[in-house]
């Protein structure tokens, strides 16, 4: 019997994920729900379920202090954030602390730190790792702001210096644009993160996003578990991911691997984290753009072609298991290549509007080297309060071409009724020749959207 509890501070698939892995290591689990969200399958399959509050996040999975007491109430040991909601919050990892539950995940003082984008950048740059150009936080002072804009370059990105997700990011082609759009991303900041504070970045026309999973053990050593393309994106959220990266040399994959790994270790990670990099690939260039300290959505594509179980992995570190039984940098074997796509609950006609309602049905057949990763069944409601995300659909293949086709298929086989959904235009990507190509860039589906849209709308066969 484990002398380990496990509590789960978030919902729906990602919980759903945790909570499986905590069962291979026997591990007894705790749900956490809204009220609105207690019939959904993460409750039914933890060992424990505690509400904790209303529907709005605010209330409930923001709520730190009702999470710290549903684990004391329970008796937990461990607390694992999932991602988004705290998971990157370094107060609520201090409060853990504190309250002697193991926060799973890296220390508060480096998520503070990998939180601020201008010290994140610094201590890349410490790293040896290349960051694209751009300023510190902007004073208040037109003039200013200006000159630093001319030091940096157009065209250039204004964004917010707190939070993530593409909130408040503009591109800002001239000086006399500059000062509006540093305004206008200043206030959207404030409002979402609590922190105004922008800083400017050079923009690189049909850039690539190339993320590196690497996993730290507190000491200085870290390792890599190879990179992940996540270039398609809606609204600067991802929507379409694979591992390895198409078309890249493997001097550029091993020069990106190393530059993550040399970052880690110098900050000292520990567990799960990902380094984020732009990617001009017509120069083979790449700059450090973030690090999230946290798993990320798109994890199970790297556990698919390495065999990784990065959630396992993350519980056993926190469990003090010695990092040399858990990964060697010798032990970790690329095989294969595994594609990703969101399926949610939205309309991508209409601006991808969210299409919250209540499952009718939702029919997931099983297929060969398919794995699909939801927190919702037949019945339940999806709300507005909430990121209307579906499910994730992975599939593997011996080669890019096999895992499209297994994608495909395996899309066409889910059966979803009472909510709008993107599945057909999710499948228009999959069929584009573009894609096929691996021609991948972060405005693909933007300047391909009016074809995907009418692919979408036409028979699949």
């Amino acid at each position: 019997m484990s002398k380990h509890k496990l509590l789960v501070a978030n919902r729906g698939e990602i919980a759903c994920r945790i909570i499986r892995a905590a069962r291979t290591l026997d591990l007894p689990t705790v749900a956490v729900h809204s009220e609105v969200d207690a019939p959904l399958p993460h409750v039914e399959m933890a060992d424990e379920a505690v509400c904790i509050g209303p529907a709005r996040a605010s209330e409930s999975y923001l709520a730190a202090e009702r999470l710290l007491q549903a684990a004391r109430d329970t008796g937990a040991t461990l607390l694992h954030p999932g991602y988004g909601f705290l998971s990157e919050n370094p107060a609520f990892a201090r409060l853990c602390r504190e309250a002697r539950i193991t926060f799973i995940g890296p220390s508060p003082e480096l998520i503070r730190l990998m939180g601020d984008k201008e010290q994140a950048r610094a201590a890349a740059r410490d790293a040896g790792v290349p960051v694209l150009p751009g300023s510190g936080k902007l004073s208040s002072d037109p003039t200013t702001i200006v000159k630093q804009g001319e030091a940096v370059g157009y065209p250039l990105l204004v964004k917010a210096a707190a939070g993530g997700g593409g909130i408040g990011m503009r591109i800002v082609g001239a000086s006399d644009e500059l000062v509006d759009a540093v305004g206008r991303t200043s206030d959207l900041a404030g409002k979402a993160f609590g922190d105004g504070s922008v800083y400017l970045e050079r923009y690189v026309a049909r850039a690539r996003h190339v993320e590196i999973q690497v996993f730290g053990f507190g000491d200085g050593r870290a390792v890599h578990l190879f990179e992940r393309d996540c270039s398609l994106q809606r609204r600067h959220q991802k929507v379409v991911e694979e591992a390895p990266a198409p078309g890249l040399s493997a001097e550029l994959r091993e020069a990106m691997a190393r530059a993550a790994v040399a970052l880690a270790s110098a900050c000292r990670y520990e567990g799960a984290g990902t380094i984020e990099f732009l990617l001009d690939a017509q120069k083979e260039e790449f700059f450090f753009l973030e690090m999230n300290t946290r798993i990320q959505v798109e994890h199970p594509v790297t556990e698919m072609i390495t065999g990784v179980d990065l959630v396992a992995a993350q519980i056993r570190l926190a469990m003090d298991e010695s990092p040399e039984d858990l990964l060697s940098q010798e032990s970790i074997a690329r095989r294969g290549h595994s594609i990703e796509a969101r399926v949610y609950a939205e309309n991508p006609a209409k601006n991808f509007i969210p299409s919250p309602g209540k499952l009718l049905a939702m029919d997931v057949p099983a297929a060969k080297s398919v794995r699909f990763e939801t927190g919702y069944k037949a019945g339940n409601a999806v709300t507005h309060f909430y990121d209307p995300l579906l499910m994730k659909v992975c599939a593997w293949g011996a080669s890019r071409r096999e895992a499209i086709d297994r994608l495909d298929g395996a899309l066409a086989d889910v059966h979803i009724q009472g909510v709008g959904h993107n599945i057909a235009y999710l499948r228009s990507v999959l069929s584009h020749e573009g894609f096929a190509a691996g021609h991948v860039y972060t405005r693909f589906l933007a300047d391909h959207h009016q074809a995907l849209l009418a692919t979408a709308a036409a028979p699949h066969g």
